[in-house]
């Protein structure tokens, strides 16, 4: 048991952990048992387990959890890059949200994490000309997660959406590497415009509660963007901006604000 626990911890240190935080997680609350074995302890894979989440989560009268489960078990086995992203994204909600203090957190409770992993699937569909069903897992993402995601947004790796309640981004949407954001979020148009018409946010990228981007802009990286504020014009890297419409107030104040999470504006912004 040693051996294989320490082969698996080489081979793959985000699900090794994620098993071993369950294990310990059925000692504390026994009554959780049969939640966690079932999310977790009867995979052998994070894609697995992933599957399985996904499933249970968007399944309804409309389709059954079997069907999304083999959709998204057939997403995972033909592009590894959707379990390496939900290995990073793991790993930054454990690091940046103070909420988290282990791995098995965001695969059972935050749906933050589980929408953008739906999301991922849904995305695979699309880019697989299977468009019908990925609007179906984008309805089903908004009614369980209240999460809005266009299965033809772009979305790296590394990525927290906290709280994530009233999410918003929209078809032609390009969200970063190591992008953070808050609840209500909207990543959106500024009118009918049919092509090329949603913000660009680069990586490393902080987004404040209620922030609204609008328009094909792009947001530089490293920037701030300050809660509730209302984006309309593009962004320089390493800048912080704030108010309606938005205006740049400062430096970013660190290197990485997605990481440092600060949403404190200095005294003179």
């Amino acid at each position: 048991m040693a051996e294989t626990r320490a082969k698996l911890a080489e081979l793959d240190p985000v699900w090794a952990q994620i098993t071993v935080e369950a294990e310990a997680a059925v000692r504390d609350e026994p009554l959780l048992g049969g939640l966690v074995h079932s999310s977790i302890l009867h995979h052998k894979t994070i894609e697995s387990a992933l599957a399985y989440r996904i499933s249970l989560k968007l399944a309804s009268n409309e389709m059954p959890e079997q069907i999304l489960r083999e959709i998204c078990d057939m997403a995972f086995a033909a592009d590894a890059r959707i379990g390496h992203a939900a290995r990073a994204d793991i790993v930054a909600v454990n690091d940046r949200d103070p909420a988290c203090d282990r791995f098995i957190l965001p695969m059972l409770y935050f749906k933050g994490f589980q929408a953008v992993q739906a999301y991922r699937v849904a995305h695979w569909l699309w880019n697989n000309d299977r468009r019908d069903m990925a609007r179906f897992f984008q309805m089903r993402c908004s009614e369980a997660f209240g999460v809005d995601i266009h299965p033809a947004a772009r979305i790296g790796k590394g990525v927290m959406i906290d709280h994530a309640h009233s999410i918003v981004i929209g078809e032609t949407a390009v969200v970063g590497d190591n992008v953070s954001m808050l609840h209500s979020v909207t990543l959106g148009g500024t009118g009918k415009e049919e092509e090329d018409r949603h913000p660009k946010i680069s990586d490393g990228v902080l987004i404040g509660a209620g922030a609204k981007v609008l328009g094909n802009i792009r947001v530089g990286h490293c920037s701030r963007i300050a809660a509730g504020s209302v984006v309309l014009a593009e962004v320089p890297p390493c800048k912080t901006v704030a108010g309606i419409p938005a205006r740049i107030v400062g430096e970013a104040g660190c290197d990485q604000p997605s990481l440092s999470m600060d949403h404190m504006l200095g005294k003179d912004q």
